[in-house]
């Protein structure tokens, strides 16, 4: 088990534009699992509960912050920068507090937080949206620069597998039932808000 040199030597190279047939997204994940431990298929199964969209709330991040293993405290710190940017956001559209509904952070870095933003500002749904994962895309690789053959770098995969998947299906209509369910997801209990921009 945890041959990660073998592991790692068998993915496919992912391209962000890879297109349906092109992969199988939930064959690999389970042959990826299928080489892991217990230890680590523990790890992957909190790192893909975070693309769930359920059950992402604040004792999520918080266990996430303790974790042992260095990528996923640092992939979920940056998860929860940019969902957290991304309610900011949404608030400013829907005229409600800036903070509304956002999760405690540690102090994010400013640099990190303008990038997110300008992002944000990029009018067409689907160009926003892979701007944004454009970013994510970048920073899960940058977080597994100095690792070789290890978990770590089987992480970074997965999330990028997932960003991948993600853009396989997504079409314009989709961008937009995407919006829509981001402000459902984060309206909260401010009543019904309608927005269709």
């Amino acid at each position: 088990m945890n041959n990660y040199e073998y592991i790692i030597a068998s993915l496919p190279v992912l391209d962000k534009d890879m297109h349906a047939g092109a992969l199988d997204p939930e064959g690999l994940t389970q042959w990826i699992r299928s080489q892991c431990s217990a230890q680590d298929n523990a790890l992957i199964d909190k790192l893909l509960s975070g693309f769930e969209g359920s059950g992402l709330d604040e004792e999520f991040y918080s266990d996430a912050s303790r974790s042992g293993n260095s990528y996923v405290r640092d992939w979920f710190a940056y998860d929860l920068t940019m969902r957290n940017a991304k309610v900011r956001w949404l608030n400013k559209r829907l005229g409600r507090p800036a903070s509304m509904d956002t999760l405690p952070e540690p102090e994010p870095d400013a640099a990190v937080v303008s990038k997110i933003d300008s992002a944000l500002g990029i009018e067409g749904i689907l160009e926003r949206e892979r701007a944004l994962d454009d970013l994510l895309w970048t920073k899960s690789a940058e977080l597994v620069t100095y690792d070789y053959f290890d978990i770590n770098v089987v992480l970074s995969f997965l999330t990028r597998l997932n960003i991948v998947n993600r853009w396989i299906a997504l079409d314009e209509e989709s961008g937009r039932e995407m919006f829509r369910k981001l402000v459902k997801e984060v309206r909260g209990t401010f009543g019904e808000v309608h927005y269709e921009g």
